[in-house]
């Protein structure tokens, strides 16, 4: 059964994730020690106490999905499924780099720490400049309407707002200031959106307002050997299947201000004709997206114990069934 592993990014984040998988191996014992070690925190305690408001900020929460991600990553292979191909969402690609081989997980573990606080500092600077910036997910408009108004308000002088996540066809998550975000809910309500939702994110992510964070993360970034894929693994900047290791290097750089062209890489996955997608991690929000593409293939959840017991049986009766 030819198997692909979604991982989310931030917003997918809960309190208690990955906990019931700790004890489940010897490996995800070892992943909470690595990611210990290069946060500098005590992961499973974070994981298991933390509140909402806290894992929301991306310093905290970009190594504690990626955890959670590498945890059920481990789990799933230690129950004999592992992947045919990768691809993550926004934050989701350093686990998906790390499964398919191109960086290993210590260095993982290190550079999403090192991401995370480099865009933590990055927003905390914007802030004390008196903004809040953040984003939010306008649903019932195609991507290109989206774009194009935005491109439209801003020769109106409505700046500071940008498209950030092509998450479906009707669904497209920006970024901006507290005011443009103020006032472009108002206009994208008028232009028909069904909803205009604010997301549980610490702020404006793949946009130009992650310039700063770009310049602290890249020497981090460097020091770490990226490697050529042992698994095919896709691109948020392209939508395309990543074919070497250097390319990876230069398109995590790219990631962090351009946006996340996901509707690219279902397409790109669908071309390879998989039989089955798990979500790889806390959350469902991926699984919603695949749906809406109209694909008839199904896309599960991975991300807990009782989840990977259920993919268990879904694998064996679909087996079963041929």
């Amino acid at each position: 059964m030819k198997t692909f592993f979604l991982f989310p990014g931030q917003g997918a984040q809960f309190p208690g994730m990955a906990i019931d998988l700790l004890n489940a191996g010897k490996d995800i014992k070892n992943l909470f020690d690595i990611a210990s070690q290069a946060s500098g925190k005590d992961m499973k305690d974070i994981l298991a106490n933390s509140d909402a408001e806290t894992l929301k900020r991306t310093d905290i929460s970009q190594p504690a999905i990626t955890l959670a991600s590498l945890a059920a990553a481990a789990y799933l292979g230690e129950k004999g499924i592992k992947p045919d191909a990768c691809a993550g969402f926004s934050l989701g690609e350093y686990p998906a780099l790390a499964v398919s081989g191109i960086i290993s997980s210590e260095d993982c573990m290190f550079l999403v720490t090192k991401r995370g606080k480099a865009m933590q500092d990055a927003i905390d600077h914007i802030k004390a400049n008196g903004e809040a910036p953040g984003m939010m997910a306008v649903m019932g408009l195609a991507p290109d309407k989206v774009e194009s108004l935005i491109t439209e308000w801003n020769k109106q002088g409505l700046t500071d707002l940008y498209a950030a996540n092509i998450n479906s066809s009707k669904q497209v998550a920006v970024s901006g200031s507290a005011a443009a975000l103020a006032d472009a809910e108002k206009r994208f309500t008028e232009a028909g959106a069904r909803r205009v939702i604010r997301l549980a994110v610490a702020g404006p992510f793949h946009s130009p307002f992650m310039k700063e964070a770009v310049e602290i993360f890249k020497p981090d970034l460097e020091k770490i050997k990226f490697r050529d894929p042992a698994v095919p693994v896709f691109s948020n900047v392209t939508g395309k299947q990543i074919k070497t290791g250097e390319e990876a290097k230069m398109l995590a750089i790219w990631q962090m201000e351009r946006p996340v062209r996901w509707t690219d890489e279902e397409m790109a996955l669908a071309t390879m004709q998989p039989d089955l997608l798990i979500e790889t991690g806390p959350g469902k929000v991926l699984q919603g997206l695949w749906k809406d593409t109209g694909s008839t293939v199904t896309c599960m959840g991975g991300g807990t114990a009782a989840d990977i017991e259920n993919l268990i049986n879904y694998r064996s009766g679909h087996e079963a069934g041929k």
